[in-house]
């Protein structure tokens, strides 16, 4: 019985400590994403991009990415890669290039030459995440109060900017999942 008591103050203890650390790093591209979409447009649209980030692992892809290699970086170096518009970043086990442009924002893994990006096609006024050379669309404003947005399938459905509209996509895509992440 005494045993028992001393392996949860030691495992409370381990646990608390880490808990307690300060070493937690800026996660600067998670942010820059949700910054990047509070700036996409409304409120609605907003809510469409982030349901839709979930779909395309968007969101869980940035947070692994800064979790593992960004603010490693950052604590070691003291620098952020993702704070400048261009920068070479040395990481253990390869060098990273970081790029923002008016069109979009691309890392590339320098030793295998991997690539993730946005972009932004002015034209036809959509969204696009980019993978290793294939483009999928996520969203496409179709006027002031409506865009086109990605469902699971991959198929696209019109979404009516307002409230009613952006839960009725919600429900559809089984967005309840997303909030508990969030």
């Amino acid at each position: 019985m005494r045993k028992t008591y001393l392996t949860m103050a030691v495992v409370l203890t381990l646990g608390t400590s880490m808990m307690l650390q300060s070493c937690l790093g800026s996660f600067a591209l998670s942010n820059k994403v949700m910054n990047w979409n509070r700036q996409v447009g409304d409120k609605f649209v907003n809510e469409l991009v982030f349901v839709a980030f979930w779909i395309l692992p968007v969101y869980p892809m940035t947070f692994v990415a800064d979790l593992l290699v960004i603010n490693s970086i950052e604590f070691w170096s003291g620098e952020n890669p993702i704070v400048a518009e261009t920068k070479v970043v040395d990481g253990k086990d390869a060098k990273y290039l970081v790029q923002s442009d008016e069109t979009g924002y691309t890392i590339t893994n320098l030793s295998d030459k991997s690539q993730f990006r946005f972009n932004f096609d002015a034209a036809d006024r959509s969204w696009s995440i980019e993978k290793d050379g294939i483009e999928q669309k996520f969203m496409t404003f179709v006027d002031d109060t409506h865009v086109k947005m990605i469902t699971p399938d991959g198929s696209f459905q019109t979404v009516e900017l307002s409230q009613q509209g952006v839960f009725a996509y919600e429900e559809m895509v089984g967005a309840n999942n997303f909030y508990a992440a969030r």
